[in-house]
């Protein structure tokens, strides 16, 4: 059947028919293409199809690219279809693990990652004549890469080679100017009508408020509905909500982990009578129709992955769908007929979402996208042209790992065992896992291990133990089982016999393809990983008390991940797999729990701890931890003779700076100088304790400080009675001398401290000790104060002498009758 007749033209028309035209001079003159047209205007199948009559295209073949497997099978399928074929005829469809083609296929449609791997093994693309790049707006990590691919060979080995980048949502100029030289087509308007409805639905929870939508479109109107829930948690609860349909109605989620029977059946048209309730994520957001959904309700929620190049770890996060995407989504309802979406929010929410999903170059682990650069030849990401470069933090965190997984060298250039790596189809850590098992004749767990872990949305299926998933038999396991296909697909690229596997290797291969994730228990039950990051479970588990895990599936908070899939390893597996990463670190240091200090080798494996032993460590060593431990010197024995004499000296150096600081500070910053030489053999707080530390003080300041601080600032001042009587020199009132007025009778002069350059706060207190005056000079007080005071003390105290002339008379701490000689 000739191409050239339009075997499809007695089909219903579609709107893109009408820029068909200009899309075929274009393409004649070799300039690249932009097709922007909204969802449903037929862009997907037609365009390709119309191609197929071009003089250009001659012998050569169409390949179309879809962000997903779902997407390329039905897409296929529908043009083979209208062609009166089936797919792998003129029209077919390559996948990881589904093929259909033929010496008779044109058109290939195939998955993004597949066009990366066509052109590391062809550069020149040899027998296709034009890459079409469709619902480019998704802008995965494989189409970016593949489009800047596709632009170095067009430049550098292929000019003739054609491009068409398809979209109903995208910033078109940014694009055509990448491409160009381009030109861009609009397509106007769009198969069938839509409806936007609002809906303000009540309910706490989502899947509440979606299966009360659902149940309100049911009986409002008429046709097939597909509902857009964020993951497959949400989709299974408002499947639990809805219970029951009814008569005539099925209901079928739809999501990547679903194996290609189950997808196929979700969208297969209903039997007649019957309505369908689809339950989907993102998977169905575009180049998807199926067949008798009139009835789009929208969440407005997308789950995405957010990756974290400090902790080397995907997080998912809920957020508002974009603008862009819930177009997407609305478009769905009106590919068949007139259609309606509801949506369950406020229209005045979307002032507030992003117009553009963000590019998954910016969010996403670029592990793979690092190594195919490497196989390509590219070190540098900046030599090729990109709509969204690799951020650096990103595409260096992903060169870190692909060199601690010995894919590339200290220059990022691939080793041999990158490109075994790269040949596989499989994430870098899966790669090396399988091909460094292989080494030790465990290759077909490994195998199997790949395939599970490499499963989109497997572990929200599984067992959180992958020992549970690895009790199975490939042969046990159907031929349409993706799962066997997958396995088998590994075995073969890797050279490995598919075996029973076996599941108590799990843990140490895990640990091969996640190093960074190897885990060790902590006393509070949760786990420590090797790159510092801490991981718990969110509930509990059977793998809760082995002492190391390996942690395949983390999520959550980089500071607590929660564990979702592990499996346990031995001390002996880590050391036959780890020993040459392992290092040793003597570790002496003060334990505040334990108030004293501990000696320690760690064996560690990056920042893990892995083991303890005890460590023999000479006394300097010890007290040197136990004083740079010290963190407040309260908690040493201050007497108040030590107390005493730091205030002495905190006087005399606000006089003068010469003097030492003996601020809590100072004193700290310098504890080994000053206290080391007398705590030799101390380990404890309690040791610390025993210290003289009057002494210690006393060395810091030195002996002949020691004498002029007792000249210039004595702890005793002698009074005129020739008693000796203590300076008070604490910061808050001193220095001061607290002496009762009458034993500084006869003191005509104040007294003075360093060398007469301070002038004593004298304390004057009454003969019972009260206070009566405070002075610093003594003269100005006799004379003009002592008189009011003098007549006030004497009728209160008549026993004790209250001369007119203090300043001449005796000095006494008695009474009149006890001073009168018998």
């Amino acid at each position: 059947m000739s191409t050239n007749s339009r075997d499809w033209a007695g089909m219903p028309p579609l709107p893109i028919d009408a820029i068909l035209p200009e899309l075929a001079d274009t393409l004649t003159t070799g300039a690249a293409c932009l097709v922007h047209a909204p969802p449903g205007s037929g862009k997907t199948t037609r365009i390709p199809l119309a191609l197929l009559a071009s003089a250009w295209l001659g012998k050569n073949k169409i390949l179309m690219l879809e962000p997903r497997r779902l997407a390329a099978r039905a897409a296929a399928r529908h043009m083979a279809g209208l062609l009166g074929e089936k797919a792998g005829a003129r029209v077919g469809y390559r996948t990881r693990l589904d093929i259909r083609v033929s010496s008779a296929t044109r058109i290939e449609v195939v998955t993004e990652g597949i066009l990366t791997r066509m052109l590391q093994h062809d550069p020149e693309l040899s027998g296709y004549a034009c890459v079409i790049f469709d619902e480019y707006h998704e802008r995965s990590l494989q189409a970016d890469l593949g489009l800047a691919l596709c632009l170095e060979v067009r430049a550098a080995l292929r000019p003739d080679l054609r491009l068409i980048v398809m979209s109903a949502t995208l910033d078109a100029k940014a694009v055509a100017d990448l491409i160009a030289p381009c030109r861009i087509v609009e397509c106007p308007g769009q198969p069938h009508a839509v409806e936007t409805r609002y809906l303000r639905v009540s309910g706490r929870f989502l899947e509440e408020r979606m299966a009360f939508a659902i149940r309100h479109a049911l009986t409002t109107e008429h046709g097939s509905i597909l509902a857009f829930l964020p993951g497959a948690r949400e989709i299974r609860r408002t499947a639990e909500l809805l219970g029951p349909p009814g008569a005539g109605v099925e209901i079928h989620p739809l999501l990547g982990a679903l194996t290609a029977t189950e997808q196929d059946k979700a969208i297969a048209p209903p039997a007649p009578g019957t309505r369908k309730i689809v339950l989907t994520t993102a998977i169905a957001e575009t180049s998807l129709t199926i067949e008798g959904v009139r009835i789009v309700i929208d969440s407005g929620l997308s789950r995405l992955p957010r990756f974290d190049p400090k902790s080397s770890m995907t997080v998912l996060v809920t957020e508002p769908a974009a603008l862009a995407t819930v177009t997407q989504r609305r478009g769905r309802a009106g590919r068949t007929e007139p259609g309606i979406c509801f949506r369950i929010w406020d229209q005045t929410d979307e002032i507030s979402r992003k117009p553009y999903p963000a590019p998954e170059m910016l969010e996403a682990d670029l592990a793979p996208l690092v190594l195919d650069l490497a196989l390509w030849g590219t070190t540098d990401p900046a030599t090729l042209s990109w709509l969204t470069p690799p951020p650096p933090g990103h595409f260096n965190s992903a060169l870190r790992l692909l060199q601690s997984l010995e894919a590339l060298d200290d220059q990022g250039r691939i080793t041999p065992h990158g490109r075994e790596m790269a040949l596989l189809p499989l994430h870098p850590r899966l790669g090396h896992m399988v091909l460094s098992a292989r080494k030790h004749g465990l290759g077909p767990t490994a195998a199997a291990l790949a395939a599970i872990l490499g499963e989109p949305g497997r572990s929200m299926r599984g067992s959180s133990d992958l020992r549970d998933s690895l009790r199975i038999h490939p042969s046990t396991l159907s031929r349409k089982d993706t799962l066997r296909a997958s396995m088998e697909q590994i075995a073969r690229l890797a050279s490995i016999n598919l075996e029973q596997p076996d599941p108590e290797a799990a843990g140490i291969l895990t640990a091969l393809a996640y190093p960074d994730r190897i885990a060790r228990r902590q006393e509070d039950g949760s786990y420590r990983l090797t790159s510092g990051r801490k991981a718990v479970w969110p509930g509990p588990s059977t793998l809760a008390g082995h002492e190391f895990l390996a942690i395949a599936d983390l999520d959550g908070d980089a500071a607590g991940a929660k564990i979702w899939q592990s499996a346990p390893l031995s001390w002996d597996e880590l050391q036959t797999h780890f020993r040459q990463q392992f290092r040793k670190e003597d570790e002496v240091r003060f334990d505040p729990l334990k108030d004293r200090v501990v000696s320690l080798r760690k064996i560690m494996l990056d920042t893990l701890c892995m083991r303890e032993e005890k460590l023999g460590t000479d006394p300097e060593t010890v007290t040197s931890a136990l004083l740079r431990g010290q963190k407040d010197l309260a908690r040493l024995n201050w007497s108040e003779e030590c107390k005493n004499l730091r205030d002495r000296i905190r006087f005399l150096r606000s006089l003068d700076p010469a003097w030492p600081d003996m601020s809590d500070q100072a004193l700290l910053e310098s504890i080994n100088e000053w206290l080391a030489p007398f705590a030799t053999g101390a380990r404890s707080q309690a040791d610390l304790g025993k210290i003289n530390l009057l002494q210690a003080l006393k060395a810091l300041v030195g002996w002949d400080k020691m004498r002029e601080l007792d000249r210039q600032a004595p702890e005793f001042m002698t009074v005129p009675t020739g008693a000796h009587r203590r300076i008070d020199y604490s910061p808050e009132s001193g220095p001061a001398l607290p002496v009762k007025l009458q034993e500084m009778f006869g003191c005509a002069t104040t007294p003075t401290l360093a060398d007469g350059g301070y002038a004593l706060v004298l304390h004057l207190l009454s003969p019972a000790g009260r206070p009566l005056q405070v002075t610093r000079d003594l003269p100005s007080f006799w004379k003009n104060a002592y008189p009011l005071v003098r007549a006030e003390m004497r009728g209160r105290y008549p026993k004790h002498p209250w001369p007119e002339d203090p300043a001449t008379a005796m000095p006494t701490a008695k009474t009149k009758k006890a001073m009168t000689p018998r």
